[in-house]
């Protein structure tokens, strides 16, 4: 068993060199995630657990906005739409333990940042998505949750392999905005199912 401890770590210094760090490569597929990270998303690249945790500085998606950016779009015409996908638990009906408290205007679907979600969750997104845009896919549209949430990442690559273009990640959602003294409003979830 020592032997065999030796000689990987030889082949291991050998590689890399005396002194080397040895880093994790990463991947082709989703740039920045080590190997070991695999499991934690699905084979067409969605997060499947772990969803509060630290998020990629950026979409290949979409244009990630800061808190500045997004009010300064806000100012904009058109104004882009509004998704909070902030999840709740859903048990027959959307259970809110505390009031949902989201940037005025927006529409709020909790869950379907879910990395596989069920085909009625998939139906709910998309309707909504339809209504939320009036059928136009070209329209702006940003979409958030909270700082460090991979539901609104999964929100904007699904949102996007429907063919929606124009869309912007709010990246560091409703904690952004409140470090930044802007106005809240309490939300209400779109009914389910649609």
């Amino acid at each position: 068993m020592y032997f065999l401890f030796l000689l990987v770590a030889l082949s291991t210094w050998t590689v890399a060199g005396p002194g080397a760090e040895i880093q994790p490569s990463g991947n082709q597929y989703w740039p920045g995630v080590a190997e070991d990270d695999f499991e934690l998303f699905s084979y067409d690249g969605y997060r499947l657990l772990r969803y509060r945790s630290p998020t990629p500085l950026s979409s290949d998606y979409a244009q990630t906005v800061n808190t500045q950016q997004l009010i300064d779009l806000l100012q904009q015409t058109p104004k882009p739409a509004l998704l909070d996908v902030q999840p709740i638990p859903w048990n027959g009906v959307f259970i809110e333990k505390q009031p949902r408290m989201h940037l005025p205007g927006s529409m709020w679907l909790p869950n379907v940042g879910q990395g596989e979600p069920e085909e009625r969750w998939l139906i709910y997104y998309q309707k909504n998505l339809n209504k939320l845009l009036k059928g136009n896919k070209n329209d702006p549209l940003v979409i958030y949750c909270t700082a460090d949430c991979w539901m609104s990442w999964n929100a904007v690559k699904r949102a996007a392999s429907w063919g929606y273009s124009n869309l912007y990640w709010f990246r560091n959602g409703t904690d952004g905005w409140i470090e930044h003294d802007q106005p809240l409003e309490q939300g209400k979830p779109e009914p389910f199912p649609p």
